[in-house]
């Protein structure tokens, strides 16, 4: 399958007739043996995020956060906004994703294209190819890597505008009407086939065969992620033996192989060798897994958490919670916590936190945000490298 007809067919992968079901997994024991010492010293609260992220976007050049403006201002995306706004009121997922775009507090949404800009700006022009030495730079990054970075945001917000698609085969009357799941998944697949469209045509500006094969890879390596999570059964975190291994792999399909593919990418268009390809590969990997670790930690490390707030089933905590316990004891705690036929998630949570998993899942996001750190060694000392390590002690530091 070619990168168009990927584009042309995604939605349907992505569950145009519904929305991802989550991972139910009952895995078997593969623990973590050897973390090693953690070199972070920075949280993740709001207020030191935001100011990571702002540091970050001095040394690039400009905000990220408006990279993909001239898209999302076009004429044809206000046409789709102004018929989203005839969901308000309704519980459709679109809605939820909108106004993540717009109110995005904790400033991951331009991750992705930040990081891009971040590591093209670290590794530099290449020493032993100079074909490049002709392109416009600004800020010490070349005008296609910057392309690129918008790229591979509207990649990210298209997926994430798909995902928001629901299943209507298992619609409860608490989601409202079916006319409006009916017309907010319209949207929600018009809308996103309009930012992959945009994304193909820059990568086809980009003139670059391999660009374009690294993400189209990242793509199919997602698609196959997203797959999984449609295709796994409720039950099926009950029957099935998945481990902690497991969820690594499909975690870098559906979360990590596009930051990974986008920053191998961005060498290549400087015209670095294999081996630094290689290197902004694993820290786009690893920043990717630790980033998404620490949002699966978020519910369970929280204050203050709504009693009412769910959790994903698939998360690391529970994966490896799980683990820690057993199958015919986590058989046990799900029964226990079910009400009505519904499952009681502060039950479950706290169940959770009394146990090895939260604490299993933190040192697995330190041990990914160590792995990044090993990678940025091999690129040269300077501003934007410790704006790269910066993301990541932010990102693996929960105290």
């Amino acid at each position: 399958m070619n990168f168009r007809q990927l584009l042309l067919h995604l939605p349907r992968y992505l569950g145009a007739s519904g929305s991802p079901r989550r991972l139910w997994w009952s895995p078997s024991l593969d623990t973590i043996s050897s973390v090693g010492s953690w070199r972070g010293r920075s949280s993740k609260s709001p207020a030191h995020w935001n100011q990571v992220v702002s540091e970050a976007e001095k040394i690039v050049g400009y905000p990220t956060s408006f990279m993909s403006l001239r898209c999302l201002l076009s004429d044809e995306l206000s046409n789709i906004a102004m018929q989203v706004r005839k969901l308000v009121g309704t519980q459709h997922p679109l809605l939820t994703t909108a106004r993540g775009l717009v109110h995005d507090s904790w400033n991951s949404l331009q991750l992705r294209g930040l990081v891009v800009l971040l590591i093209s700006k670290a590794a530099g022009p290449s020493s032993v190819n100079t074909s490049c030495q002709n392109y416009d730079m600004v800020s010490g990054i070349y005008s296609c890597q910057r392309s690129l970075a918008e790229i591979t945001e509207l990649i990210h917000i298209a997926l994430l505008v798909h995902r928001g698609i629901v299943n209507l085969n298992e619609l409860q009357s608490s989601d409202g009407p079916l006319k409006d799941m009916q017309f907010g998944n319209k949207i929600a697949i018009l809308s996103g086939d309009f930012l992959l469209a945009n994304a193909c045509n820059g990568l086809a500006l980009l003139q670059n065969t391999k660009v374009v094969e690294l993400l189209a890879s990242a793509l199919m390596d997602l698609v196959q992620g997203v797959y999984h999570e449609n295709s796994t059964s409720k039950e099926s975190y009950i029957t099935d033996d998945i481990g902690i291994s497991t969820w690594k792999e499909q975690t870098f399909l559906s979360h990590g192989a596009l930051l990974a593919r986008s920053c191998q990418a961005a060498m290549e268009l400087a015209k670095h060798d294999a081996e630094v390809q290689n290197m902004a590969f694993q820290y786009g990997k690893h920043m990717a897994m630790s980033h998404k670790i620490n949002s699966d930690v978020q519910p369970f490390i929280k204050e203050k958490t709504s009693d009412s707030m769910t959790f994903n089933l698939n998360s690391a905590p529970v994966v490896l919670h799980q683990e820690f316990l057993g199958r015919d004891l986590w058989i046990k705690q799900i029964g226990e916590a079910q009400e009505k036929g519904r499952l009681d998630y502060a039950k479950l949570r706290e169940r959770i936190k009394a146990g090895k998993g939260v604490t299993s899942a933190i040192d697995l996001c330190r041990y990914h945000g160590n792995k990044a750190l090993e990678a940025l060694e091999s690129f040269p000392p300077s501003e934007a490298r410790s704006a790269l390590e910066n993301i990541v002690f932010a990102v693996t530091r929960f105290s």
